[in-house]
């Protein structure tokens, strides 16, 4: 792996944690009915951290990779029951375990063997293509708000989950190309 490829591994790592922090956080703030929601997100970005890490760090693989996205999965089909609005969850669980998968096969995570299904991965591209200009574009429209951030124009802690969220969502775009 080359320093570049190592530096934006460790960036999409750094990006993905921080995200996660912001979704903990959230966590320990929300109402009962939005602890659900953020505690997957948190999940979600943690694990894109983990996954994102150049290969050989840590002591987990693939498999283990595999079986906690497929209980995050399992996680967003019963958060379906309250509204379909959790179905972003699964589809990006669903997603990190098929990255999983393609890295258990030792063709994904940047192996530049052409990784996983071309059907498959281009349809999750295009998802998640879709889903960062649509969060870009509500992230850019939203108007002021309450809290100052370091100095820097007022914003609103619903503009910060957005960005959490549009941060994720270009992680996973970083990754998916990698396959």
């Amino acid at each position: 792996m080359s320093l570049s490829a190592s530096l934006s591994a460790w960036l999409l790592v750094l990006l993905c944690a921080v995200s996660g922090a912001y979704c903990l956080s959230r966590v320990r703030t929300s109402e009962r009915e939005a602890r659900g929601g953020a505690a997957g997100e948190a999940l979600m970005a943690f694990g894109m951290a983990v996954m994102a890490a150049p290969p050989g760090i840590g002591p987990w693989g693939p498999g283990i990779l595999l079986a906690v996205f497929c209980g995050a999965a399992l996680h967003a089909l019963w958060l379906l029951r309250g509204g379909v609005h959790h179905a972003h969850h699964l589809v990006g669980s669903l997603a990190m375990a098929y990255m999983a998968l393609t890295m258990a096969d030792g063709r994904g995570h940047g192996s530049g063997s052409g990784g996983g299904l071309p059907l498959v991965t281009g349809a999750l591209l295009l998802y998640f293509a879709g889903y960062v200009l649509l969060g870009g574009a509500r992230l850019v429209t939203a108007g002021g708000g309450a809290q100052q951030v370091a100095g820097g124009p007022p914003v609103k802690a619903a503009e910060l989950t957005r960005a959490c969220r549009l941060a994720m969502g270009m992680g996973m775009l970083a990754m998916l190309l990698s396959l």
